[in-house]
């Protein structure tokens, strides 16, 4: 038996000894180094992008954190409170299970003219309910706005301005939101307008993009009907200027980070149920040919009362259109480059106004005589179709008329042939749109996973989130 050297063994001997186990065990830490070296840094800027983006798609009812706007819109039949609550990045986030709380009254505040303090109490329960979904460190950045409607407008003497300052100290007094001087008001027509036409283009995504890739917007209410859409620079720089105590033909908006030149006005008198009104007084108390045949009565408008009398022969689609053309004033002088009706300045046309979304009555009217299907919330017509369903109800004596317009209420039977006349009257010889040009008739708009009203309320919380980011 060999006997082993008392010589001490070095470090090199015993590396070599050993360099099978030491290669085993080398070998994975080598990779998972690599690995953890070719990874991406979780701090990453983009990373962190990519997750929010993520997270916001995924979690869509947070109740903290961005914008919140609280508006009333006082209208003539009753009082109704939005609230809706925006991300950072101006979309919306559910408030519960609905993308706003919306919540109404009856009746609204022009039922109070004789007692204003009456009037505003009548808004606390609305506003207690919107204060509760809007968190308490945001309220008193929260904007709260009340728009006053048609009902207010109709009020005699100074009946709306007492009713008005009666709600602007219920806010200042028993609100923590946000209420600036100007933010209780009676809506003007244009105000509307431009309201509706920032909803619609929000809600089909089209705010931030070039003016040329947003839709014009047509309202046909009651007393009047709204025309609003994005124009040029340049075209802006050449609207006609207005008299003193005039509503501009420019509104400037600054949205999501792009400024828009605005063409709004609102036709007072011409909406569905005034135009009734000026197109009977056309015929100055004799029979008109816009009148089912059958029907003699009266129109009453604004307090005042028309005769609405057919003519012995029954409506005429032709002689109606005659009647609906000199009601318009269609042929007063232009004084600018290019005129709708009475004289108005179009705003020059353009790629703004070449996709048209019309609402309010257009829609009614259409679903009623059957070319719309009223359970859809829009639907793509043209002008034409108006047209071609006035044809069918000119031709329609009033005692025929409810079984073949079984959804229009008897108190406007008579007046279905008028209306559809006067609406392609309107589009094509007011507004100059192609006859056979689609346009979207529009009720509701799809918002992710919900249908949203495509009304002027909205686009009033975007302009007031917008204005106070």
């Amino acid at each position: 038996m060999l006997k082993r050297s008392g010589r001490q063994e070095s470090l090199s001997d015993k590396i070599y000894r050993f360099r099978g186990t030491l290669l085993v065990v080398a070998i994975p830490i080598v990779l998972i180094t690599f690995v953890l070296y070719a990874m991406p840094s979780s701090s990453s800027n983009e990373s962190v992008g990519d997750y929010a983006l993520v997270s916001r798609k995924m979690s869509p009812d947070r109740t903290s954190g961005g914008s919140f706007a609280v508006i009333f819109d006082a209208g003539s039949s009753g009082s109704r409170v939005h609230v809706f609550h925006f991300d950072q990045n101006l979309d919306l986030v559910h408030i519960g299970k609905d993308l706003e709380l919306f919540v109404q009254i009856k009746p609204g505040l022009s039922a109070y003219a004789q007692n204003p303090q009456q009037a505003a109490e009548s808004l606390v329960s609305l506003l207690d309910k919107a204060e509760s979904v809007v968190p308490r460190e945001l309220r008193s950045k929260t904007p709260v706005r009340v728009g006053a409607t048609a009902g207010l407008r109709a009020l005699e003497g100074d009946a709306s301005d007492r009713i008005l300052q009666a709600v602007r100290d219920l806010l200042k007094d028993r609100s923590s939101l946000k209420s600036e001087s100007d933010a209780v008001t009676v809506l003007d027509g244009t105000q509307e307008g431009a309201y509706q036409w920032v909803t619609i283009n929000y809600l089909l995504g089209n705010l931030g993009k070039d003016f040329s890739k947003t839709v014009g917007v047509v309202d046909l209410g009651g007393g009047s009907v709204q025309m609003a859409y994005a124009i040029s620079e340049t075209d802006a720089a050449m609207a006609p200027k207005v008299q003193d105590g005039e509503d501009p033909y420019v509104k400037e908006m600054f949205l999501r980070g792009r400024k828009y030149y605005l063409y709004v006005h609102s036709y007072l008198h011409y909406g569905l149920l005034a135009a009734r009104a000026e197109i009977l007084k056309v015929s100055d108390d004799a029979e008109n040919p816009c009148i089912l045949s059958g029907y003699d009565g009266s129109y009453k408008y604004g307090g005042k009362s028309f005769k609405a009398s057919s003519s012995p022969s029954g409506s005429s689609l032709n002689e109606c259109k005659s009647v609906a053309l000199k009601a318009l004033n269609e042929s007063t002088t232009c004084t600018h480059m290019k005129c709708t009706f009475g004289g108005i300045w179009n705003g020059g046309g353009g790629d703004g106004q070449k996709n048209l979304f019309v609402a309010s009555f257009f829609f009614d009217r259409a679903a009623e005589a059957g070319f719309a299907d009223p359970n859809s919330p829009v639907a793509i017509v043209r002008p034409a179709d108006f047209e071609d369903a006035a044809k069918q109800a000119c031709q329609t004596k009033l005692e025929n008329a409810k079984s073949t317009y079984r959804h229009v209420d008897d108190g406007n039977l008579p007046y279905i042939c008028m209306d559809l006349v006067y609406q392609y009257t309107l589009l094509v010889e007011g507004f100059g749109i192609y006859p056979w040009q689609e346009i979207t008739l529009v009720k509701k708009l799809k918002y992710d996973d919900a249908l949203v009203e495509a009304a002027w309320p909205l686009g009033s919380a975007i302009e007031a989130v917008s204005s106070t980011a």
